[in-house]
């Protein structure tokens, strides 16, 4: 019994010694790093500790997982207002949805003529301040324009234009809109235009993400390469975020129309 307690004091001395050296192998932040890196510095072989655990996914196609870049944006309001940006990407992302929901229906309904807007030589007006639009029948809807008669050419241009393989008749002042029915291709043709308006989409918020970076990068030689690194890489997440949530409104449209 006297051995085993001599063994046992020996390991507890050496687990004590053992635990001092690893702490003090610990990686020291260098003198360059920014107080805004808080998922760690690009020159440190660790991650610096965090005072709260970040949100992390998987790298695509490494099987790896890459920690988020969540910059305070009081921090950084003198380079870039980084809510206004996420606003505006936002605002995109919501127009895609607006779009699907007016314009990309199985069914054409009255309402869904009312925002289709119109050239006219006084400026763009929507339709359904220039006519009065009802529907007559499940097959048939009617746009009276006797409010406004010298803008009914202007009109059947855009019913005809709007992308909703609508085929309007004129009758006078009266623009009479079949309704088509609802056939496969139909439903293919509808989907085909969802897509489309998704990469419009993406297009746009690509066109956000240089904008952003562009402001970011005119602070090059004011601010450490750290900072501008890090703010670009925020402003990417931010940019594939939106670019998720646009994938993810084009495969439920796309479910929708196809059944």
């Amino acid at each position: 019994m006297a051995m085993a307690l001599r063994c046992f004091r020996h390991l507890h001395s050496l687990l004590h010694c053992s635990s001092l050296a690893v702490v003090r192998q610990l990686p020291q932040p260098p003198a360059r790093c920014t107080p805004l890196l808080l998922d760690g510095c690009r020159h440190c072989a660790h991650p610096l500790l965090l005072a709260r655990p970040l949100a992390t996914k998987k790298a695509k196609g490494k099987g790896q997982t890459q920690a988020k870049v969540n910059i305070s944006a009081a921090l950084v309001e003198d380079i870039i207002n980084l809510e206004e940006t996420n606003t505006d990407m936002q605002a995109v992302v919501e127009a895609l949805k607006e779009d699907f929901n007016r314009n990309l229906n199985v069914r054409t309904s009255q309402g869904a003529l009312d925002h289709i807007i119109v050239t006219t030589k006084d400026g763009k007006f929507p339709l359904n301040q220039l006519g009065q639009i009802s529907q007559k029948s499940p097959q048939l809807i009617v746009v009276n324009m006797t409010s406004f008669p010298e803008s009914t050419a202007a009109a059947m241009k855009a019913i005809r234009e709007s992308g909703m393989n609508l085929n309007p008749e004129v009758d006078g002042t009266l623009i009479r809109v079949p309704v088509p029915k609802v056939t496969r291709e139909h439903r293919e043709s509808l989907a085909k235009l969802a897509k489309q308006s998704t990469n419009k989409s993406k297009e746009a918020l690509r066109k956000v993400r240089s904008k952003s970076v562009n402001q970011v990068k005119k602070f090059k030689s004011k601010v450490s390469e750290d900072t501008i690194w890090l703010l670009e890489k925020q402003i990417q997440q931010m940019a594939d975020s939106a670019a998720a949530e646009m994938d993810k409104l084009l495969a439920a449209k796309t479910k929708e129309l196809l059944g």
